[in-house]
């Protein structure tokens, strides 16, 4: 199926042959000229001659141009056609891959596949495909006319062009070193400055734009490097090549001169055969540049395919369609990696339509419940259950289309409120999403010159970061799905936010909601209905906020703590 993708369709195949049917044609000019050339060294040319031969030209540059054009816009036409098919069964891919695939030391690795490498392959297809087609035919067809002018000089010709298989597997040799090198630091740089950019405010602020910041001046550098040892390793094969080329134009020039003066070669067919001697030096040239540079793109292939065969989420045949919403995880362990255990066998119970707060300190596995409970991950042992079904025989799609996450770090669309919001719920109507705003305490949209129609900038930039968080509860809240995840939705805002993402989230219980956040301010949990605390991947303890202080252990340490901070 996947190799399916990469072949060109019929209307590009069509293209290449009209691509490489110019290139034939072009080598028509050649007979015209060395025609002309008799009749003007046999001085028996007239006006009739002359304009018979400019109207063979006139009628070889108009079949050229039509062809060229014609097959040019259908290579192009082609040549997208099969790159939106790749960016589609990518996207279609990424869709089925794990969601822990997905981690920050990747992004470059998927936004690169999606972008320069399908742009890559696609300039195969467009260019160099046939260019290389074209250019071995017109070779042979010139070799082929020059052996009839003289069959050693046509051979060389052929020969020069057969010098091309060894060099074409020592230059392979190095296109798989520093090409694949290369791929790989662009795509390191593609991170680099994504995360750059993510992150040009804070770095700004401290003064690590620009020049300063050593990561993306590394990255940068190291791309840079490694392009130039690419280029170094392939400069003495190539030179070697063109030099055994020009060469054996040279020694072709030396046979037609001879052959000229014992009288086997009139001087227009000595004139012909050294213009196509040193014709055939520039397009061999050209040749081995598409041959070197259709090898290395074809990495892109390679990285293009290695995504699509990537391994999937498990498809699972079991029903997941749970009646309630408790979560309970039973005997749970995990590690991101092996030997480094974050969870260990892990049990306890969340209780349907309550409110539960988990904290503990930084590593401790809090955010890690979270990704297991959204199946970014599956656990190494034991089971995750929700109602009493277990995650395991679900696919991810259905267990998130019961979840909503309100993250520290809202992600929104540049697009208006309303569509941000409507992503949560395409078929939400208008008093669905006014309802959802007023229970969020969105209620800053009002004074918005365009109100709910208000475009919110890249990434929402245009809003503060307590309208971000109370339009992701809004979200949460039009989705109705039944189980929220907040994850340190309070962290970073002002007093005033805080109440008001606080009593949002409050809100969220009169809809029948199993509420599961993540939080370092404690205050904002106290009036939770269960607190967890965790300690290295286990639950250290249990209970209420009362509870939890009488029993005067992490929990009662973490609580004075905070209120010496305050």
């Amino acid at each position: 199926m996947n190799n399916e993708l990469f072949k060109p369709g019929k209307h590009l195949k069509l293209a290449i042959s009209g691509v490489v049917l110019e290139g034939i044609i072009s080598g028509c000019n050649f007979i015209v000229l060395a025609k002309v050339l008799e009749l003007i060294f046999d001085k028996n040319i007239t006006f009739e001659d002359i304009k018979k031969a400019t109207i063979f030209l006139g009628i070889i540059f108009v079949l050229r141009l039509i062809l060229y054009s014609v097959s040019y816009t259908g290579s192009q036409i082609g040549g997208a056609d099969v790159s939106k098919g790749l960016r589609v069964a990518l996207g279609d891919k990424m869709r089925r891959i794990p969601l822990g695939a997905f981690s920050k030391q990747r992004v470059g690795y998927y936004i690169n596949a999606a972008t320069s490498e399908v742009s890559d392959y696609e300039q195969i297809l467009t260019h160099k495909l046939a260019d290389i087609i074209k250019y071995c035919v017109l070779i042979v067809m010139l070799s082929v006319y020059c052996a009839y002018l003289n069959i050693f000089v046509g051979l060389i010709m052929l020969v020069s062009l057969i010098l091309l298989v060894p060099t074409m597997k020592l230059s392979i040799r190095q296109v798989k070193k520093y090409g694949t090198a290369k791929n790989l630091a662009r795509e390191e740089n593609v991170s680099a400055i994504t995360e750059y950019l993510l992150g040009s405010q804070t770095l700004r602020s401290y003064g690590l734009a620009g020049e300063k910041n050593t990561a993306l001046r590394n990255s940068m550098k190291l791309f840079s490097d490694i392009s130039y040892e690419y280029e170094r390793a392939l400069l003495p094969i190539g030179f070697v090549f063109m030099f055994l080329v020009y060469v054996g134009a040279a020694a072709s020039m030396y046979i037609a001169v001879s052959a000229m003066a014992s009288g086997n070669l009139s001087i227009p067919q000595l004139i012909v055969a050294i213009m196509l001697s040193l014709f055939s030096c520039k397009v061999e040239a050209t040749l081995f540049i598409s041959m070197v540079a259709y090898r290395n793109l074809l990495i892109s292939k390679g990285k293009i395919s290695g995504i699509l065969e990537e391994k999937e989420e498990a498809k699972v045949s079991g029903e997941y369609n749970p009646d309630r919403f408790d979560i309970s995880f039973k005997n749970v362990s995990f590690s991101y990696e092996k030997g480094q255990s974050v969870l260990e066998n892990m049990d306890f119970d969340i209780p349907e339509n309550k409110i539960t707060a988990i904290v503990g300190d930084s590593g401790s596995g809090k955010s890690t419940i979270f990704n297991l409970l959204s199946k970014y991950y599956e656990p190494d042992q034991g089971k995750i259950l929700v109602g009493g079904e277990d995650l395991s025989k679900a696919d991810a799609e259905q267990v998130l289309s019961n979840i909503s996450l309100v993250d520290q770090d809202v992600f929104l669309f540049n697009d208006t409120i309303k569509n941000n919001l409507l992503f949560a719920a395409p078929g939400a109507s208008d008093e669905e999403i006014e309802d959802a705003c007023r229970k969020a305490n969105c209620n800053f949209i009002e004074q918005l010159p365009e109100g709910i129609n208000t475009i919110v900038g890249e990434n929402g930039n245009r809003l503060s970061g307590g309208e971000r968080q109370r339009i992701s509860v809004a979200r949460a809240i039009l989705r109705k799905s039944s189980i929220v995840l907040l994850d340190e939705a309070t962290s970073s805002l002002d007093i005033e936010n805080e109440l008001l993402v606080k009593k949002a989230v409050l809100n969220l219980l009169t809809l029948g909601k199993t509420v599961v956040m993540i939080a370092h301010t404690l205050p904002i949990i106290q009036s939770a209905d269960k607190i967890m605390v965790i300690k290295d991947g286990k639950v250290e303890e249990c209970g209420t906020h009362d509870e939890l202080i009488n029993k005067n252990g992490k929990y009662a340490s973490m609580w004075e703590a905070s209120l010496q901070v305050k």
